[in-house]
């Protein structure tokens, strides 16, 4: 079990690296990609920089750094994250223990302006497959996505509902299925119900009788993650204390996924912060 997992190897994920293992904690960051700096060719308006750089090399600078001060670092995609006296995240190639978490993947690139969506949460759109699969045993639903996320997600579904079906909304599908689920590429013109959901309808004027639809698009993001662990969100942002601490007691969040300033200087210090709180929290646990 690790002291301290943080989610996000970006300069939130990164820069609360630092300070952790500095402070001997055993820390592991968990990355899928270098995130929004990848697309950073040019970074000249960060402090001490006699010379621009390109968001990769600042990265991978800090990721060495880091390595040097002992922190560990796995490449990753987190699906879930639950909480049974210490957190357990769930990945694509592990899974991990750990006794605070961090979450520090930025702010979601992904969007969709599905109508119904936004109008029909938490009654029949849901967001978390392990946390809502139960209310919907012996139904028909479906996953939107066309990730290993999205396929996921089906995972936890087929052995509680009727049936799940996977819906692309027109993307190109990018994993492997279980055999036998349907998927369904043409787009998606909304989702339909009143009250509840009761279906979804396609651009191509056709419609499929449905109770429930699951959102797994593109990677499980920061606020994805919260919401599957019980953690107040608000929009594309998690909710969090002047210590950035989350509601949910020993979890935290920094940097882009927590709204505010979107900049490299503000997610540092962000990440700073929250690791100055994880210390104190990690040791109050072992007094």
């Amino acid at each position: 079990m690790y002291d301290a997992v943080i989610v996000g190897s970006g300069p939130a994920g990164l820069s609360a690296a630092l300070y952790t293992s500095r402070a001997n904690l055993s820390t592991l960051v968990i990355g899928k990609d270098r995130g929004a700096l990848e697309k950073a060719h040019r970074i000249e308006n960060y402090f001490g920089m006699a010379e621009p750089v390109s968001g990769c090399e600042l990265v991978e600078n800090t990721k060495t750094q880091a390595r040097n001060l002992g922190v560990e670092l796995a490449e990753d995609e987190i699906f879930h994250i639950s909480w049974d006296g210490h957190f357990r995240l769930e990945g694509k190639e592990s899974s991990y223990e750990a006794r605070t978490v961090l979450l520090a993947t930025g702010s979601a690139r992904k969007s969709t302006k599905i109508a119904g969506i936004r109008e029909l949460e938490g009654r029949g759109v849901s967001y978390c497959a392990v946390c809502d699969a139960f209310f919907y045993r012996g139904r028909d639903v479906a996953v939107l996505g066309n990730e290993e996320y999205a396929v996921h997600e089906l995972g936890e579904l087929l052995s509680v509902v009727n049936s799940a079906v996977l819906l692309t909304n027109g993307l190109e599908l990018q994993a492997t299925v279980p055999e036998g689920v349907q998927v369904i590429e043409t787009p998606l013109a909304g989702i339909e119900g009143t009250d509840r959901v009761e279906g979804v309808s396609f651009a191509d004027g056709t419609s499929l009788k449905l109770e429930g639809v699951f959102v797994a698009l593109g990677s499980a993001g920061a606020v994805d993650l919260a919401r599957k662990i019980g953690a107040l969100t608000e929009g594309a942002s998690i909710q969090i204390n002047q210590e950035m601490e989350t509601n949910i007691p020993g979890l935290y969040a920094a940097g882009d996924c927590t709204g505010g300033l979107l900049q490299i200087s503000a997610a540092v210090g962000e990440g700073a912060k929250a690791a100055m709180s994880m210390i104190s929290f990690v040791r109050k646990q072992k007094q």
